[in-house]
């Protein structure tokens, strides 16, 4: 059947096309640049959005595609771009809210992007597993990694690691210039601290994250700077390992304190261990003792009472990340911040109030 000009490039002739070409094997780029009616190369231009390409032009290709159910393989578009259309993501505690969330935030803006993702997760933060998992990624042909970097012993191994393809570091500074995406722990744990101040306690006891997790230093240097400029006492901080098992055990340390009445926690889940033990302690929250976590994850709002913390947008995280990647991929040479804070915001529930 011949095909008038006037049916256009995906006019009627072919609405009883099968979805095979003449020789009864899946359709590939030739067919389409037929019924068409342009050159593979345009064909190429369109599947890698190529800006050269008039507009009904193609329409018209990406109509033809329709027609005949066309599928580009990735291998055909890495080709044609010289990419893979692959990203890498390197995370450490990926089970925790924070990763978790961030991480989903990173899929679904790279699916939309046209992207896929290899994600490796990391269960030790010792040198050679990193190394490993970001030469796997360079092996892979990942056209550029986001590194979740918590630990300074995490950043120290990625910059060993000097790997050849762009790379977005989150909470760590690798000191070579590379962008690192982060949120502003300093301002966050500063207003948890002064909102406990300003209510009137006479100074705020921390419960801090483990030791060599960037977050949780920035937040006890920040928790204490509060404290010291405001004149009020600064007591040592306890350590937790950001479990609800380890703030349970050290709120039932903090409980037999009487002079305890306000306590800024470094993340949520320590902060529920401490309600509970609190409450088994007969003291009353916020009567007895006021307490601020942070995260905001999504439970905290239910908790008894429920928390006052300081909210992360772990999605805004995740999403601006990518996109600084995805510039990066395009122009490797092209100027950028090394730096992003992500603001935060504190939210005020029930579990802070006025001493007695």
């Amino acid at each position: 059947m011949t095909r008038s000009a006037a049916d256009g490039p995906a006019g009627p002739a072919t609405r009883g096309r099968s979805r095979r070409n003449f020789a009864g094997a899946r359709p590939v780029m030739a067919d389409v640049a037929k019924l068409a009616g342009v050159s593979k190369q345009t064909v190429s231009r369109v599947l890698n959005d190529h800006p050269a390409v008039r507009a009904e032009t193609r329409e018209a290709v990406r109509a033809a595609m329709r027609t005949l159910g066309y599928r580009p393989s990735s291998s055909a578009r890495s080709l044609a771009s010289g990419r893979t259309r692959m990203l890498g993501v390197i995370s450490f505690d990926a089970a925790r809210y924070g990763p978790a969330s961030t991480l989903t935030a990173i899929n679904t803006a790279a699916q939309e992007a046209g992207y896929l993702v290899s994600s490796i997760a990391l269960d030790t933060a010792d040198r050679d597993t990193v190394v490993r998992a970001a030469d796997r990624l360079s092996a892979e042909g990942a056209d550029g990694v986001i590194a979740i970097a918590p630990q300074i012993r995490v950043a120290r191994a990625l910059a060993e690691a000097r790997l050849d393809t762009p790379l977005v570091v989150m909470d760590n500074d690798l000191g070579d210039g590379t962008p690192m995406v982060t949120s502003d722990a300093r301002t966050g744990a500063r207003k948890a601290t002064r909102h406990l101040l300003s209510l009137g306690h006479r100074t705020v006891h921390h419960l801090a994250g483990p030791t060599g997790w960037t977050s949780a230093d920035r937040r006890a240097e920040s928790w204490r700077a509060t404290l010291e400029e405001a004149g009020a006492e600064v007591h040592a901080p306890l350590t937790g390992d950001w479990s609800s098992d380890s703030g349970y055990d050290l709120g039932r340390e903090l409980a037999k304190d009487p002079d305890v009445t306000a306590l800024f926690v470094s993340n949520d889940q320590m902060a529920l261990g401490v309600l509970r033990a609190l409450h088994e302690a007969g003291r009353r929250v916020p009567q007895d003792v006021s307490v601020v976590g942070y995260d905001d994850i999504p439970e905290a709002a239910h908790f008894l009472p429920p928390l006052t913390t300081v909210r992360t947008d772990f999605t805004d995280i995740g999403t601006i990340s990518l996109r600084i990647l995805l510039d990066r991929i395009d122009d490797p040479s092209a100027p950028g911040s090394p730096l992003t804070l992500v603001p935060v915001e504190l939210c005020v529930r029930h579990s802070t109030a006025r001493p007695r």
